[in-house]
């Protein structure tokens, strides 16, 4: 009887899972949705989820970087113009847009600091999906990765004046720690890779259940209109960029994609440890960004052609 449920939970299983790849927007709509219900429905709740923030959003790093095996990493180095074209989307061209933004911002400290925190890192999660759904060369993005983490956390201090405590030990629990893991048990490990849906959908959950809450629309309605702009300038930039570097189409898809996806979800702790106000403007990004990815997932590959 055992052997046979085993069989029957082994053969129904990778079918459940690539359901879920198939209809993965749905899924982390559905996420997000049911977050902000929970949140708003048991708002008590909210300190619970928040304590599971970092070690949701860890399992789901471990999983994406078990996708990166260090010679891809190595291979990446070597791919010139894709790694020259995502650091100047970036690290060049978006600091330069969002400084041109600073003297629209709300005048708030906490809100402007985040703002400047979630729109200066590059994401590292959710853009590989959803780049692969515009036809981009995710692989590719997914191997830099590594350096594009590297890279943002070493110059976020530098663009927010001053180094954290709290910065450190995000990159440590969040970077550091999880990527050596996926390194290390990438051999045994690697088909575990088909759980980065459902983690994603978790760590949307959790992320919205805690902070819905403590969000005030009032105080965060300013940021939106920043947000959508961004999107909108970072398209064309990441086609200007990607024609500059003569990169091929899927090449040029995944340069629009990264120079427009933010890393909300990692620096979330590192906004926790700021304020309040700092994490709602982090997270009102993600529910933005996330609406912007389904637009972005039809427009681009009209664009970059």
């Amino acid at each position: 009887m055992l052997v046979r449920v085993r069989s029957q939970v082994q053969e129904v299983l990778p079918a459940a899972l690539a359901g879920l790849n198939r209809y993965q927007v749905a899924v982390y709509l559905g996420a997000i949705a049911a977050g902000a219900a929970i949140g708003r429905a048991a708002p008590e709740a909210g300190p619970g989820f928040s304590h599971a923030i970092n070690p949701v959003l860890a399992a789901l790093l471990y999983v994406t970087f078990l996708q990166v095996p260090a010679r891809e990493l190595a291979r990446s180095l070597r791919d010139g113009r894709f790694l020259g074209a995502a650091l100047v989307v970036n690290f060049v061209v978006v600091p330069l847009v969002v400084a041109a933004m600073v003297p629209f911002l709300p005048g708030d400290s906490s809100t402007r600091t985040g703002v400047l925190l979630v729109l200066l890192c590059p994401c590292v999660d959710y853009v590989i999906v959803f780049s692969g759904l515009a036809g981009a060369d995710n692989r590719r993005l997914l191997a830099a990765t590594p350096l594009l983490l590297i890279v943002q956390m070493a110059l976020l201090p530098v663009f927010l004046g001053g180094s954290t405590g709290p910065l450190a030990r995000a990159f440590l629990t969040l970077i550091v720690i999880p990527l050596a893991l996926a390194w290390a048990t990438h051999k045994w490990a690697r088909r575990l890779d088909v759980l980065s849906v459902p983690l994603m959908a978790a760590t949307l959950l959790v992320v919205v259940a805690s902070q819905i809450a403590r969000i005030s629309f009032a105080e965060v309605a300013a940021v939106v209109p920043c947000y959508v702009l961004f999107l909108v300038v970072m398209a064309f930039a990441g086609l200007g960029v990607a024609r500059l570097f003569r990169l091929d189409v899927p090449a040029g898809r995944a340069v629009v994609f990264t120079g427009a996806t933010r890393n909300s979800l990692v620096v979330l702790p590192l906004a926790l440890a700021l304020s309040p106000i700092v994490a709602a403007v982090v997270v009102t990004q993600t529910l933005v960004e996330v609406l912007g990815m389904l637009a972005y997932v039809r427009l681009v590959p009209r664009l970059v052609r």
